[in-house]
């Protein structure tokens, strides 16, 4: 196996930008775990749930991670939802797959890694997730460019930043 990357926290500061209550949000920020993988013969990374969340058909939450990822040139990171979750609940990720690129950890937002889901249940399921529980999961994946790429620019933001490079 290749080690390319390694997973982090965003700053506290940055994490509690997006909670109204900062007190809460450092509560939240200090119980937040790393992505890992759950067996040796794994490929995703669990991310965990940093709070509860409860989502009733058909209802979106956009959480806050707190990661970020530093990986080497050539590799992003994919984010998908857990199997089983997306099996019993049809949970989604709103963009259907995350692409987290080598560059963004750089970002503004120190890369704070954020997933939109759904619970998009045709058998009117509520989805409870705890605090702790793995929901998404990342696959490292390397990828090339063509021959005649010559992009310089630099990425300076999240969703949508590419068109806004600096």
């Amino acid at each position: 196996m290749k080690r390319i990357a390694k997973f982090e926290k965003v700053s506290l500061e940055e994490f509690a930008k997006v909670f109204d209550d900062k007190e809460e949000a450092k509560k939240i920020y200090e119980k937040i775990q790393l992505p890992q993988r759950a067996t040796r013969g794994s490929a995703g990374y669990d991310f965990f749930a940093p709070f509860d969340i409860v989502l009733k058909p058909n209802e979106t939450i956009k959480v806050p991670t707190g990661i970020r990822c530093q990986m080497e040139s050539g590799w992003v990171l994919k984010l998908y939802p857990r199997s089983s979750l997306g099996f019993k609940y049809r949970l989604q990720l709103n963009n259907t797959v995350g692409i987290i690129d080598e560059d963004y950890y750089y970002s503004d937002n120190e890369g704070h890694i954020f997933a939109k889901i759904t619970n998009a249940t045709n058998e009117n399921k509520v989805l409870e997730i705890k605090k702790g529980q793995g929901f998404m999961q990342g696959l490292f994946i390397e990828f090339g460019i063509t021959y005649d790429d010559d992009v310089i620019t630099q990425r300076n933001g999240g969703f949508g930043s590419t068109n806004k490079s600096i």
